[in-house]
């Protein structure tokens, strides 16, 4: 009698199985089913007369690390009508041979950001069928909802060094990736979308990059404009970490050195340091008076991003733009020029509280998707695999 623990094993209804071959190298499994009525695909007859059998081998997915061959006892019925087809199986897609469950398996592997060698070596199967496998998955663009972000990535791709990533950052879910972030191409997009789906849109996250804010406020006239935290913090490092360059250039080798090492402890918040670093900066305030109005001037300005009241943040903003002004450091004026020219923008951050903080978290699981595949030629194909690594369901 056949044990029911094979058959469930291999999962598939209606099957016995006759005889199983283990190896060092793989896993052998011959299975035959009952003979049934079967149609004829030319005449739609009933036919029960079998003509002859072949063994027929079928890939399924590996088991204790090893490649399944299944062998299978094909059928071959013949009708009056003179036709001889094949039986039909479940598990068997026509034309091929691998389980449908084999193909599944190995587009699901590229729910994680893998290779396609990795996912082939796996599964036993070429990178050749592999690649057929993910370039059958199709995603189509998720609609917008109350919230866009955008943002670029380096992609390399097609003749064009940045790709765009649209998400929705409130659900933490990629919208769609676009071959290039060009106005033109951007335009065309966004144009192609219904004004009523556009127009429900509230809040569009962006950089600093003025073609973006363009796009928003042209095709989601009813968003507010918001940049994103990261990229107008980032201002402020950005000239502390010039100031403190500027000031180690006039220091002896080896008080440069520990100003360097030091990078770190300056660009922490100071209340977060032990009273051991507190001591430490204040030392090194001490060798540059730029220095430290730099470092205060980044301290107040985290102390804006902490406030929860809009009302405050609005006036201690306007505030520190002025103080910076009169602090005389030229580091900082590409930092208030931009906070000068992205006020509005800036502020509408601060009120709706709303970042591409989940769009930059893609952006990195992008470059590991990158790292791991030697780099991806086909647009396509990498949209694919973006959009299957960052959780998209097809």
């Amino acid at each position: 009698m056949q044990s029911h623990y094979s058959i469930d094993l291999l999962g598939f209804e209606g099957v016995k199985i006759t005889k199983v071959i283990r190896s060092e190298k793989e896993i052998r499994v011959y299975i035959e089913t009952e003979a049934a009525l079967q149609i004829c695909p030319l005449c739609g007859a009933s036919v029960r007369r079998i003509h002859d059998y072949r063994d027929q081998v079928v890939k399924d997915l590996p088991i204790h690390l090893k490649p399944v061959n299944i062998i299978l006892k094909k059928r071959r019925y013949r009708c009056t009508c003179g036709k001889r087809f094949y039986e039909s199986y479940p598990f068997l897609p026509r034309y091929l041979h691998r389980t449908t469950r084999l193909t599944k398996g190995a587009a699901y592997l590229f729910k994680d950001a893998i290779s396609i060698r990795y996912a082939a070596k796996s599964t036993g199967l070429s990178t050749a069928t592999v690649s057929r496998i993910i370039d059958r998955i199709s995603y189509q663009r998720k609609h917008f909802r109350e919230t866009i972000g955008i943002d670029e990535f380096k992609g390399n791709i097609g003749g064009e060094k940045y790709q765009c990533i649209l998400t929705d950052p409130k659900r933490k879910e990629v919208t769609d990736i676009l071959p290039d972030r060009k106005e033109a191409h951007l335009s065309s997009y966004f144009r192609s979308i219904e004004k009523k789906e556009r127009y429900r849109v509230k809040y569009f996250v962006c950089d600093m990059w003025k073609p973006y804010a363009e796009m928003g406020r042209t095709y989601f006239p009813n968003a507010k404009i918001c940049v994103d935290r990261y990229h107008f913090i980032r201002q402020v490092t950005w000239a502390l970490e010039k100031v403190r360059k500027r000031a180690q250039k006039t220091m002896r080798p080896t008080l440069r050195k520990y100003y360097k090492k030091s990078r770190k402890l300056m660009l922490s918040r100071y209340e977060t340091l032990s009273e051991e670093n507190k001591k430490a900066c204040e030392l090194m305030f001490l060798y540059h008076d730029d220095l430290r109005r730099a470092h205060r001037l980044k301290e107040k300005f985290f102390g804006i991003c902490d406030e929860k009241r809009y009302s405050v943040i609005r006036k201690d903003f306007k505030d520190w733009i002025q103080i910076a002004e009169s602090a005389g450091l030229p580091e900082f004026e590409a930092c208030i020029k931009a906070f000068r020219n992205w006020s509005k923008e800036i502020l509408n951050s601060f009120k709706y509280q709303v970042s591409n903080g989940p769009t930059e978290g893609f952006n990195n699981k992008i470059k590991v998707l990158k790292r791991v595949s030697y780099g991806v030629r086909n647009f396509k194909r990498f949209r694919m695999r973006i959009l299957s690594c960052t959780g998209r369901d097809s």
